[in-house]
């Protein structure tokens, strides 16, 4: 089995659907058990970031439905 290629921090800001592939890929990788433990460490902080991008981008979405909420609220 080949290692999952990281995803470049150049790269052009990922959606929640490709944050979530990606994490699909790394949790196949590490349950594999083929992983050693450095590339288990580089894989957890990787799955991490993405976690984050994507409650972030979660948090957002439900700020603006609440905004849209008040909107309907208030005349």
């Amino acid at each position: 089995m080949t290692e999952p290629e990281p995803i470049p921090p150049s790269a052009a800001p990922l959606t929640c659907k490709a944050a979530t592939a990606r994490l699909e890929e790394i949790i196949k990788r590490l349950d594999s058990g083929e992983a050693g433990l450095r590339e288990t460490l580089e894989l957890c902080r990787e799955g991490r970031t993405l976690v984050e991008l994507c409650a972030a981008e979660l948090e957002a979405v439900g700020q603006g439905l609440e905004e849209l909420q008040l909107g309907r609220l208030v005349p």
